[in-house]
């Protein structure tokens, strides 16, 4: 790998720790017992006894490392048993690749690396994605360290056969896959032969078993899939109503005693449950909804037209299905295509599971993410320096791993390495905009959103910039060098129009210099990294790094269940109450009343002191004071300009919304710029991992899996009916009756 002159570095520097003391001593750490019981029988699921963590991390962040995360053979020597060893194997592991190929300008820049990146680790300022934490520096394992692929697949027996090895090959190293089925024929057209072709939609049956019947990483985990059909291909309407009538024989076997859960026995038997379906439309089609035009289906062999729709109609099946089971999602493929940085080698087709991935064929993203209330100080101020340093480190460590990580198949390995697609994000923005009294609702929290989001992916490509004047730009950049600036100047030009007047003027010059730093820098040396930033889900890394919140999503709820050191659990209000309600300027003595009250009754409605106007701070994505999806749909709209991939976020809808409302937000969302969306409407599917209702605690089957009781059910939301107590003094009504030859009264409070 050839250099650039010797002085030219990336910039590593010291900023947590120093030379002079070892990053684990810098946190206090103890011995504590892991164990993880099956939530409804009790019985221990998984056990270890005497795992070393540092003091401020939560038992249930413990519990999830040291299940998921540990390496070696459990009750044996070479089991890991302190995040000590996972932080030394991971990062000692990236460092030392770093140093063999030629990262780093000294010994000692080597070194903060080395040191700076174990700290973020174990103060839980970031995370890798879970591939890193399965698989890096373990002997005897692929070193995969992507969570998101995207494969390919032509009309051809051995190709379709081909995807189905490749994604069971993916799933085993604990990874998802997406692909886009649209080159395969439809069952309308014929086969050389004679006959007809079998269509996409058949083939999915066989791939949806197969992964099924695969645990990714070997772990309790899902196997995570994506499949997608371009709104012309003739089988649209087939793949569109799939997983809907699927979702109808489950209801029928529900009601009639068979046991339907997410993990219960007789789900196996209802196909098309182990994939995400996503619907890819254009601009053109959407354009021909407003305007109530026809839309032709065309064959994949010739593109002769097989039938013609009209495209309201399409849609509103799309929208139809989607309010019936949550599926399909939309992709906007022009939208995808016009922020594309390596047009000339080939289109976006794909994407990867949760749909924040979306690049070449045949390619790879690794994904890390940062927990953003981490960098909010007590005095309210967000620390943009450190944020910054945490992106330096993070990044730089992703990039190493692309070059040295193990990949399923050639084309793959080929392609990541030639583009290095990277994917930073963020965790708990949620959480960090109701610390700092902000709805997430708002304009204030869209803005500071975006203008935060814009500053993570503008001073990652301004590393990736420094990073390639040292190590080169990525190998596909001359070939695309016109397109990765043009979309490195739309970044920039997004950041120019967050409106200054609702963002601190420090984070939003910080936001826009590193775009000046990243477009200016990569006009003369390019960039290392064909794309940058996602926002992922952040689901298991979330809740090792306790976040309150995943991804770019709100809270779900303000109560949640905590695991307790002895066993047992206790409900706790969310952490982040206590910090918005000293933003909003309430007292000591107001606030233990306002908590109190949370606790008991599950709501802040109602509650003593509370104003009016800070009502919407605390409201979440599920219970009695709901934001409202539009919410949502604007809050990815915020964000959208600033990402290089997509987001991967659900806009969650009440149980009584219609038809025609889900339908407007799959409008909206195209409107709006954003990549891909994704509705769940409350109780729309017969199983489903989290619900407002107490009875889904009675109605979920016990699971024998530890980690999946962890990701569903420990930070698993609490609600009750709302008690709302009458005001001391109302206004009443009387009312008098009389039943044969009795006399009664009836007094009726009334408020407001």
């Amino acid at each position: 790998m050839a250099l650039a002159p010797e002085q030219a570095g990336i910039g590593i520097r010291r900023h947590y720790t120093n030379a002079d003391t070892h990053p684990f001593d810098q946190v206090e750490w103890e011995r504590r017992d892991a164990r993880i019981s099956n939530w409804k029988t009790g019985e221990v699921a998984f056990e270890q006894l005497g795992v070393e963590f540092p003091l401020g991390w939560s038992l249930n962040a413990t519990n999830i490392v040291a299940q998921k995360y540990f390496r070696g053979t459990p009750d044996t020597d070479e089991r890991e048993w302190s995040l000590k060893q996972v932080a030394d194997r991971v990062a000692d592991t990236i460092t030392d690749w770093g140093i063999r190929d030629g990262y780093f300008v000294s010994d000692e820049e080597a070194e903060a690396f080395r040191a700076e990146l174990k700290f973020i680790i174990i103060t839980q300022r970031a995370a890798f994605n879970s591939p890193v934490w399965f698989n890096i520096g373990v002997e005897g394992v692929p070193q995969q360290a992507s969570a998101c692929f995207i494969l390919s697949v032509d009309d051809k027996m051995d190709s379709i056969l081909n995807w189905y090895v490749e994604e069971g090959t993916i799933f085993k190293g604990g990874s998802g896959a997406g692909i886009n089925l649209s080159r395969i024929r439809s069952s309308k057209e014929f086969l050389k032969g004679g006959g007809t072709a079998s269509g996409p939609v058949s083939f999915m049956r066989g791939a949806d078993a197969s992964a099924g019947t695969i645990k990714s990483g070997g772990k309790t985990r899902r196997a995570a899939k994506m499949v997608i059909l371009n709104v012309d291909h003739p089988d649209i309407e087939e793949f569109i109503w799939c997983k809907s009538r699927e979702e109808k024989k489950a209801r029928a076997l529900r009601d009639a005693g068979f046991d339907m859960d997410l993990d219960g026995a007789d789900i196996t038997s209802i196909q098309y449950q182990n994939a995400n379906n996503s619907v890819r439309v254009t601009d053109e089609f959407m354009q021909a909804v407003v305007d109530d035009t026809d839309w032709h289906l065309r064959a994949v062999h010739d593109g002769a037209i097989v039938k013609t729709i009209r495209a309201r109609d399409l849609m509103r099946q799309i929208s139809q299905a989607t309010w019936e089971c949550a599926d399909p999602g939309m992709q906007f493929d022009t939208t995808i295509n016009h922020w594309h940085t390596a047009c000339n080698t080939g289109r976006i087709n794909g994407s990867n599971p949760c749909s924040e991935y979306m690049h070449i064929d045949n390619s790879a993203c690794n994904l890390a993410s940062i927990n953003l209330l981490r960098y909010l100080g007590e005095d309210g101020v967000f620390d943009i320096e450190a944020y910054k340093h945490t992106i330096e480190i993070m990044f730089t460590a992703q990039e190493i791993l692309v070059g040295n990580a193990d990949y399923p198949t050639v084309p793959i390995g080929d392609n990541s390495r030639k583009f290095r697609q990277l994917g930073l994000g963020y965790a708990n923005l949620g959480a960090l905009l109701m610390a700092l009294g902000l709805p997430y609702d708002s304009d204030e929290g869209r803005a500071l959103a975006g203008a935060i989001t814009s500053l993570m992916t503008g001073h990652a490509y301004a590393t990736s910039a420094r990073t390639a004047s040292r190590m080169g730009p990525f190998a596909g950049y001359a070939e695309n060098a016109e397109h990765m600036l043009r979309v490195l100047g739309q970044h920039r030009a997004a950041a120019a129009t967050i409106d200054e007047e609702l963002v601190p003027p420090a984070l939003l010059s910080a936001a826009q210099q590193s775009w000046d730093t990243a477009c200016e820098l990569a006009a003369e040396v390019g960039v290392r990294n064909s794309q940058a930033s996602v926002l992922a889900p952040t689901g298991t890394i979330g809740l090792m790094m306790d976040c309150d919140t995943t991804g770019v999503e709100p809270d779900l709820g303000l109560v949640k269940m905590k695991k307790l050191v002895g066993g047992g659990t206790m409900s706790i209000v969310n952490q982040t109450i206590p910090r918005a309600l000293t933003k909003l300027g309430y007292t000591d003595a107001q606030m233990d009343e306002i908590v109190a009250y949370i606790n008991e009754n599950m709501s802040i409605l109602g509650a003593p002191h509370i104003k009016a106007e800070h009502i919407p701070v605390f409201a979440c994505s599920m219970g009695d004071n709901i934001i409202h999806y539009t919410g949502h749909i604007r809050m990815m709209g915020a964000v959208q300009p600033f990402i290089s991939g997509a987001i991967s976020k659900t806009v969650n809808m009440p149980e009584d919304v219609s038809v025609e409302e889900v339908e407007k937000i799959h409008i909206e969302a195209w409107q709006l710029g954003i990549k891909a969306v994704a509705i769940y409407r409350d109780n729309c599917k017969v199983a489903q991992p989290l619900s407002a209702s107490k009875k889904d605690d009675d109605e979920i089957d016990p699971v024998a899996g530890a980690t999946e009781v962890i990701e569903r059910v420990v930070e698993k939301i609490v609600y009750q009916p709302v008690r709302q107590k009458l005001p001391r003094t109302r206004v009443s009504r009387t009312f008098e009756f009389r039943v044969a030859d009795c006399k009664g009264f009836v007094t009726v409070g009334e408020y407001e």
